[in-house]
């Protein structure tokens, strides 16, 4: 997975696009960020949105050299479940 690096003072915005052969007809119902590592002065996430096939939130912080992984975790309308993860680095840019 190739990482999207960050600078420890952007506050950017990712998205997933989920693939429409994994929805099947189905909407996403809800979604939720979490950050690994969770630690103090790590990347927050805020703002999480649902559009259409798409999730996103916004991103801010992070410690400068530090890899984290950002997973979103998916219900969809008709009970199944899924999880993608986007790699962030940060460095100072």
């Amino acid at each position: 997975m190739t990482p999207i690096f960050k600078d420890p003072d952007g506050i950017l915005s990712y998205t997933i696009a989920w693939p429409a052969s994994l929805l099947d007809g189905a909407t996403i119902a809800s979604a939720d960020w979490a950050i690994e590592p969770d630690e103090p002065g790590g990347i927050a996430a805020a703002a999480p949105f649902i559009d259409g096939g798409e999730t996103g939130a916004q991103f801010s912080g992070g410690l400068p050299g530090q890899v984290y992984r950002a997973r979103c975790h998916v219900d969809l309308s008709d009970g199944r479940s899924d999880d993608r993860s986007v790699v962030i680095r940060v460095e100072d840019r």
